[in-house]
């Protein structure tokens, strides 16, 4: 006899019902960071050639001692205290870095925060935050956990070749020159009303080669050649253009919302012509963004959570919200989320 599967309205709603962002205290402009690349390859830049380019004008940068478990408790630590008490019994660390190749950053992460949970990372690149939220509140929903710890800690600066050969590495660096450095966590729980309404992800594997780390791993363990972040972001955009809006279009269809109905879209930022090439792109009304990129720079997956710090305090009951994640892969996810 076949099993009779759940009927989804017997789930538990999901809803996030805190959230934190965590950076590091120095900044550090693009004019420095142009001029620290200048000077370290021995090339003349036009002034405000790096600027120009991303429309970033600063960036935030962890110390040496800082690490992305550091970044991830201090957040964890914020929104855990936001959310008010109440045990944690599932701690996701999603995030396109790591402290080490193994055990999984979650461990240090919830040796950090004292707790005793399933924890597990999660990663997908810039995707990575918000796929971990959709994990976390599918593990909620079907029975194996009640209260979820989802943490992002991003130090990718320290995957930016600041010394270059010549002009064609640079322009194959370009990419990593808009990173900075960032932390966020949610907490999520089952809710009464509203919560998560709808995920939609896909992925174009076809391109994963288009921009990475490729160092680390089983094809290249070791060797500093292959830490730095390389790729084209021309390429990046041109195939994020090509499939974004058909995801966006089949979000609002599947949900009937419009532009209207949507208080914040929060959108994965990586430069600021990027970011308006999305406005184009998609139809969306500039209002509804939260711009960040041009004081934080790229933030990987880390953006969307700081993103959803800040907007947060500022949502009433009732009021949804659209994440956007694009992360290299390619991967892209929706989520529309409700505030309880």
């Amino acid at each position: 006899m076949a099993a009779t599967r759940p009927d989804p309205s017997d789930r538990p709603a999901v809803g996030i019902v805190a959230a934190a962002e965590a950076l590091p205290e120095a900044v550090v402009s693009t004019a420095e960071l142009q001029q620290q690349i200048a000077d370290a390859s021995g090339l003349a830049l036009r002034p405000g050639t790096l600027q120009t380019a991303t429309g970033i004008r600063s960036r935030r940068i962890a110390r040496d001692d800082e690490y992305a478990s550091t970044l991830a408790v201090r957040a964890g630590r914020a929104a855990l205290a936001q959310a008010g008490p109440g045990d944690v019994d599932l701690l996701l660390f999603a995030s396109a870095t790591r402290d080490v190749v193994e055990p999984a950053t979650a461990h240090i992460v919830q040796a950090g925060l004292g707790t005793r949970a399933h924890c597990l990372d999660v990663t997908n690149a810039c995707t990575s935050f918000v796929n971990g939220i959709d994990l976390a509140a599918a593990m909620i929903s079907a029975g194996r956990a009640r209260r979820a710890l989802v943490v992002t800690g991003e130090t990718p600066t320290r995957s930016m070749r600041r010394q270059v050969s010549g002009p064609a590495q640079l322009r194959e660096s370009v990419a990593g020159f808009t990173f900075g450095d960032g932390g966020a966590a949610v907490v999520l729980e089952p809710v009464a009303r509203g919560g998560i309404l709808h995920v939609d992800a896909e992925a174009h594997s076809e391109h994963w080669e288009v921009g990475g780390i490729p160092g680390g791993g089983s094809r290249h363990p070791r060797g500093d050649e292959h830490t730095w972040f390389t790729g084209s972001g021309t390429q990046l955009r041109q195939v994020f253009e090509a499939v974004g809006p058909a995801i966006l279009q089949r979000t609002l269809a599947a949900t009937g919302l419009g532009w209207d109905d949507v208080a914040r879209v929060l959108v994965h930022q990586v430069t600021g012509p990027y970011l308006q090439r999305f406005l184009e792109v998609s139809g969306v009304p500039a209002d509804k963004l939260e711009p960040i990129v041009g004081e934080l720079g790229n933030l990987a997956s880390a953006g969307l959570g700081v993103q959803l710090a800040r907007v947060f305090p500022q949502l009433a009951p009732g009021e949804k919200v659209l994440l956007v994640g694009l992360g290299g892969g390619i991967s892209l996810t929706t989520m529309v989320w409700e505030k309880s």
